[in-house]
């Protein structure tokens, strides 16, 4: 039998630490600036909430390749430092110098040494969890470092990721057409990475691109790129977005695709499997300021507790989040609306309050009637405009 752990495969929320691994290659003569460029960097890192230290290190058989690893007390302290505003700005410098990036997120899940330099989390090898102390020393203070993730989680060999950006008022329509006209990529993009489905939505003037990945993520994304109808697509909608990009100027690009970037933070299933009576939904939650996290947390939870479940309708659910912008994919057997409680995520206690005090968008007040939640999600309820699989998933 599998366990609830087991079907949770991706989650930010069990306060696990976070190792960061970033490979760069620099360009040719660019190390002076690299270094420079870093320094400055390390410093306004260094102050971040959640950051416990980095590392800087230079391969032994390349010299133009750089390592660079940081480790935080959390992913979502990671991910709302680099999902900012600022952590934009701060990363500009480097494009003049590093022709290349390469960024992998780990949770720290078991510890077989002791360090016992300043500021280092000291752990008893084999411990699974629980909190992670400092020791102390004459050099630094104690600090806290975070905890173990408790145990591993069970992987489906699939990448799940999210683009969001909206388009101008009034021009939703035209770009609803272009979105659902468009002739699909090449599925296979080489022998270890293949495109398994790609969904997208639609909310007022919010457009979502939510993609699963088999292999590596960024060879997809850039195929992707690269094939002449998603490029022709690009075009087409340029002129309708509310934030202007120039997709033949690199940083244009890299700057538009960084701030459209729509992690995903959780990701639990049944285990039952793809079958044609599963139908996709998408939900979208605009949080307050400065309330995503704990919306998507939220969320997070109530899903676990639903493929827990048997008599559930939820076979799987992604809960996407970027600073107050919460979006929730969900694959439902029946009707969505049969149980719109557990659909919109506040079923039992007092979710639905919990809900409205989060939400940007609950003017209404707290749902509490089978009528009220029932408007709420069908409010929340974001467009279909297509839902595409591989030819071998059709």
């Amino acid at each position: 039998m599998t366990t609830l752990s087991e079907r949770i495969s991706q989650s930010a929320f069990d306060d696990s630490r976070l190792r960061v691994v970033l490979l760069l290659d620099l360009y040719d003569g660019a190390q002076n600036q690299f270094l420079e460029v870093y320094e400055d960097l390390h410093k306004q890192v260094s102050s971040v909430p959640g950051h416990i230290r980095d590392e800087l290190c230079q391969s032994i058989e390349n010299p133009s390749q750089w390592l660079i690893t940081s480790e935080w007390e959390s992913a979502p302290r990671f991910l709302a430092w680099v999902n900012s505003e600022e952590h934009v700005a701060s990363v500009q410098p480097l494009h003049g110098c590093v022709r290349d990036t390469r960024s992998l997120r780990f949770s720290v899940l078991r510890e077989t040494g002791r360090d016992h330099g300043p500021a280092t989390a000291a752990f008893s090898p084999g411990v699974p969890a629980g909190p992670a102390f400092v020791s102390a020393s004459a050099d630094g203070p104690e600090r806290s470092g975070g905890r173990l993730q408790v145990a591993p989680r069970r992987g489906d060999g699939v990448v799940r990721h999210a683009l969001t950006f909206t388009v101008k008022p009034g021009s939703e329509a035209v770009v609803a057409e272009l979105l659902s006209g468009y002739a699909s990529p090449q599925a296979q993009v080489d022998e270890h990475t293949r495109l398994r489905r790609s969904s997208l939505f639609m909310h007022g003037n919010r457009v979502v691109r939510a993609m699963e990945v088999e292999g590596d993520l960024l060879a997809a994304l850039r195929h992707v790129a690269l094939q002449p109808e998603v490029r022709a697509l690009e075009e087409a909608i340029n002129p309708y977005l509310e934030q202007d990009r120039d997709l033949s100027d690199p940083g244009s690009a890299r700057t538009f695709f960084t701030r459209a970037a729509l992690p995903a933070v959780h990701h639990v299933a049944a285990g039952g499997g793809e079958g044609p009576e599963l139908a996709r939904h998408a939900l979208f939650y605009p949080a307050k300021k400065g309330c995503g996290t704990e919306l998507a947390r939220l969320l997070a939870a109530q899903d676990e507790a639903a493929v827990d479940d048997a008599a559930s309708p939820i076979e799987a659910s992604t809960v996407f989040q970027r600073d107050d912008v919460v979006v929730r994919l969900l694959d439902l057997r029946g009707p969505h609306d049969a149980r719109p409680a557990l659909t919109l995520g506040v079923e039992g206690g007092h979710k639905a309050a919990v809900l409205a005090r989060l939400l940007d968008s609950a003017k209404d007040g707290v749902p509490t009637t089978h009528q009220e939640i029932s408007r709420f999600l069908e409010r929340s309820e974001m467009r279909l405009i297509t839902d595409r699989r591989s030819p071998d998933r059709a």
